[in-house]
């Protein structure tokens, strides 16, 4: 399994080299949130898992009670203004609120957000979740989607998989200073979840 971290603003700035150096693969970094909070970390964390040469993924927190195209927009404009996306860079949608909204509307939310980012970049986002989240039914539908399943209480390598989905791409087994996270394959089929260029697309298809 290839092992990762994932941060946001509140670790504040990262030693991706020092975490590269240990054994780290690949990262994600949160670069916005709704359609007004862009993480003033972003563009650093972006900038320096690529000097690194970790498996880069981008994530936005999602708010489904705004509009989802919406969302879409400003989080690739943010991403774009931090470098842009290349080969192989992931893109996460983190859905663990639901603003008050039942499960149907969270769940559509989601879908229209993860389908507009699909059809714009090509990539596939992984959806960011808690057991007990999926479990009410506000991912329902999402299971094209590759799991990023936020499970501390199991071992590593070993959480329960909520439906829709029956397996999971990405564990985060630990919170703490630093989120650790494993993916259950090589470099390469964790690039492959990520953008792959036009002319990439049209031979697989």
């Amino acid at each position: 399994m290839l092992h990762g971290i994932d941060v946001s603003n509140w670790q504040g700035a990262v030693n991706w080299a020092g975490h590269a150096g240990d054994g780290v693969d690949f990262g994600f970094a949160k670069a916005t949130e709704g359609t007004g909070f862009t993480d003033k970390w972003f563009a650093r964390n972006w900038a320096a898992m690529r000097e690194n040469w970790l498996v880069c993924g981008a994530y936005h927190f999602a708010h489904p009670k705004g509009d989802a195209e919406d969302q879409v927009r400003h989080f690739l404009d943010v991403v774009d203004a931090a470098g842009g996306l290349r080969r192989g860079d992931l893109i996460a949608l983190d859905l663990e609120h639901s603003g008050h909204l039942p499960p149907q509307r969270v769940a559509a939310f989601a879908r229209r957000w993860c389908h507009v980012v699909n059809i714009v970049t090509g990539v596939r986002p992984l959806i960011y979740t808690f057991l007990s989240f999926a479990k009410k039914g506000y991912c329902a539908g999402l299971e094209d989607y590759p799991l990023w399943i936020a499970a501390p209480s199991h071992p590593k390598g070993h959480p329960v998989v909520p439906p829709p989905w029956d397996r999971w791409a990405i564990h985060q087994y630990a919170h703490g200073p630093i989120d650790r996270n494993v993916f259950r394959g090589t470099r390469a089929q964790l690039t492959a979840l990520g953008l792959q260029p036009a002319e990439d697309r049209r031979s697989k298809a």
